[in-house]
Parts: structure tokens; C-alpha cells; sequence
């Protein structure tokens, strides 16, 4: 089945849809500014147009002290909200922006696996996932929950000591808290900066592990000519419509169960924050991973491999009103085509097909 990148539909048997699950509560457009700090940023345009360097900066520090951070754009401006303070309440600390979480990348790993999960609207679907971890993972698996400032039915299942806190192969998942609902690259962000593992997975929590799906990503990603890899895999003839394909070659991995190097994380991340919405950052991700950094360099592999993976209902995608799915999902839609429309040629299966005839 083939469909518009930027409007695709849910996920059910027989079908596909790229990204991973997002919530129903989904990321606001940036408020706009109250009068008076748009009046502080037109005085300060005034200054600047005017060479008064030292006012200029004195109505910047009154800006960005106010919470807001502002961008010059030739004689004109865009402000735009800071981020989410951090916050600390009984020793508990809530991040609001990945750059404040600290950082484990720097650090040798001390895992084989770390298995990514965001918690915020669902509770039975991140029991379901994390069941099936503790049944099933390797020994060797690390597990970090990105609490994306949660439902209190979510945050209830969070607290230390709960069923959903139990151990995973010997070690208790991370959770890492957040002071507001973050975008999803942000909060994919916040968690990844406590990456442990050699090898990093992007899981979904409307897919449920019913046996290893771990262990088959070690052998193929031990290949330096595969950069990503997963349980499901899409191709595309021209960036724009994109269809579920068996693999194992694939142009990309979905978001549902989506495995990389924590190594290729560091070299090329982080995560293009702009994706505050989860449609076709998977898409861009692996492409990211396929090029590397040095466009002269031919690019890495995709592979989609038979997991012990179920995929039930994508919430998502169908908690939200059809508008403002297809809104959210065009956005996303442009960033992977301005990223990568020039290399083409290079990354897409059915483009080097045809170029060799």
C-alpha cells in the first residue's frame, strides 16, 4: 500500500505507517509574545538599525529574561518561547530541554542494548512493552522510559517501586522526567543522552516484544556497511510516497523498532528538535545514519530484519483529529526533502536500481 509521506495512515495488520507513537496532547504551536516584549523587540530593532549596541543588548537581556529568545533576521526579528525550565522538588529533578539532562555518551558503555520508550497518555500500552522486555531481552539490556510529562495515570505507573519498575535482566529501567510536554525529537533527545548501550533502539509502545528482538540487531549491525536497522522497513521511488517493503534491504526503518549505534548517535546527532510531531523523523533518522557525515563517502544500509514484534493500535495517530494529523505530518514531510531531495540518487534502492540499468 503506498501512501503521501506527508498524510500517512495508522499502522494495522497488513499496513504501514512511518514514526513512532506519539501522544494525543500534542505539542501546541509557539504562543505569540505579549505586546510588551514584541514592543522591547521593535525598540530594540530601532537600536540596532541605529548602532546603539549597548541598548540593543540591554532589551536582549530583558527579552531572554522574560522567557522569551528572539532571532535577528536582517532588519527584522522572530521570537519564539525558551524552553521549559528545569525543575527540582524533593530531590526529584524534571528536565525541560535534552541539553540539561546529563549526558552518558561520553562514557565507555556499560550495556549491549539500551531500548528507548516515551510514557505520557498510556499507561497499558508501556506495560505491555516493558512486559515483554522483561520476559524476552538479553542479558545486557539497559532500559530508559522518558516520562514526557505525563497523564497521572502514566505518572502513577512511574513511581519507584511499581510492577513497571521491575528489573529488566537485572537492572531497573531509567526514568527520566520532564518539566512540560516536550516535541518528540526533544524528549527522544532527553533519553538518549542517558544511552548506555552499545546499540540504541527507538521503540514504540504500541509494539509488544514476544521473544528476542534484540539479539538479531547485534549481528547485523555488526556489519560497518549497515547503519540502521529494525523490524519494519519502507522504500521509495522519490521521497514523497514510501511503501512497506519485506527487505531486507530497505531505504529506511520505521519508528516502531528502530536500532543504531550509540556511537553514530554521538557523531550524528542529536535529533532535529523541529520534528515535535513523530511523523517522518524515523525517516529522516535513518537516512541521517545512511549518509554519514561525508556526502563523497557512499552511503550505508538499511536493514529490515524478522522480529518477534506485534504491532497494535498506533494511538498516536489515531487519537488526533484528521486535520491536524495531516498539519503536523506535512510539516515533517518538508524537512526530509530539503535534507535530502539532492542525494537521492544515492539513497534511494529504486534511483540506483535504475542508474545501473
Amino acid at each position: 500500500m503506498t501512501r503521501r509521506s506527508g498524510s500517512r495512515e495508522p499502522a494495522r495488520a497488513g499496513t504501514h505507517a512511518v514514526g513512532a507513537a506519539y501522544t494525543r496532547a500534542v505539542p501546541t504551536p509557539d504562543p505569540l509574545p505579549p505586546d510588551d516584549i514584541v514592543a522591547r523587540a521593535r525598540e530594540r530593532a530601532a537600536a540596532r538599525l541605529a548602532r546603539d549596541w549597548s541598548r540593543a543588548d540591554g532589551l536582549r537581556a530583558e527579552i531572554e529574561a522574560a522567557g522569551w529568545h528572539i532571532v535577528d533576521r536582517g532588519t527584522h526579528f522572530a521570537l519564539s518561547p525558551a524552553a521549559p525550565p528545569t525543575l527540582e522538588e524533593a530531590g526529584a529533578v524534571r528536565y525541560g530541554s535534552a541539553a540539561a539532562v546529563p549526558s552518558l555518551l561520553d562514557t565507555p558503555a556499560d550495556a549491549r542494548f539500551s531500548v528507548h520508550l516515551l510514557a505520557d497518555d498510556w499507561p497499558d500500552d508501556l506495560s505491555r512493552a516493558l512486559a515483554g522486555l522483561r520476559a524476552d531481552a538479553p542479558d545486557g539490556t539497559q532500559v530508559v522510559v522518558v516520562a514526557n510529562d505525563p497523564s497521572p495515570a502514566q505518572a502513577a505507573q512511574l513511581e519507584p517501586g511499581t510492577p513497571d519498575l521491575a528489573p529488566v535482566t537485572g537492572r531497573a529501567p531509567e526514568v527520566v522526567r520532564t518539566s512540560a510536554r516536550l516535541g518528540h525529537a526533544t524528549a527522544l533527545n532527553v533519553g538518549l543522552r542517558r544511552a548506555a548501550g552499545e546499540i540504541v533502539v527507538l521503540a514504540d509502545t504500541s509494539v509488544e516484544p514476544v521473544g528476542d528482538a534484540l539479539t538479531p540487531l547485534s549481528a547485523t549491525l555488526a556489519d560497518p556497511a549497515v547503519a540502521v536497522a529494525g523490524g519494519f522497513g519502507i522504500v521509495s521511488a522519490d521521497l514523497r510516497y514510501f511503501d512497506e517493503a519485506p527487505g531486507p534491504v530497505v531505504d529506511a526503518i520505521e519508528g516502531y523498532w528502530l536500532a543504531f549505534r550509540r556511537d553514530d548517535y554521538r557523531a550524528l546527532g542529536p535529533l532535529d528538535e523541529k520534528f515535535a510531531f513523530y511523523r517522518n523523523l524515523d525517516v529522516w533518522w535513518s537516512l541521517v545514519l545512511r549518509a554519514g557525515p561525508d556526502p563523497a563517502v557512499p552511503p550505508r544500509g538499511a536493514r529490515r530484519l524478522e522480529l518477534p514484534l506485534v504491532r497494535h493500535e498506533h494511538r498516536g495517530w489515531t487519537a488526533l483529529p484528521e486535520a491536524d494529523r495531516d498539519r503536523l505530518s506535512r510539516r515533517n514531510f518538508y524537512r526530509v526533502l530539503d535534507r535530502f531531495r539532492d542525494r537521492a540518487d544515492d539513497l534511494l534502492i529504486a534511483r540506483r536500481t535504475a542508474a545501473n540499468g
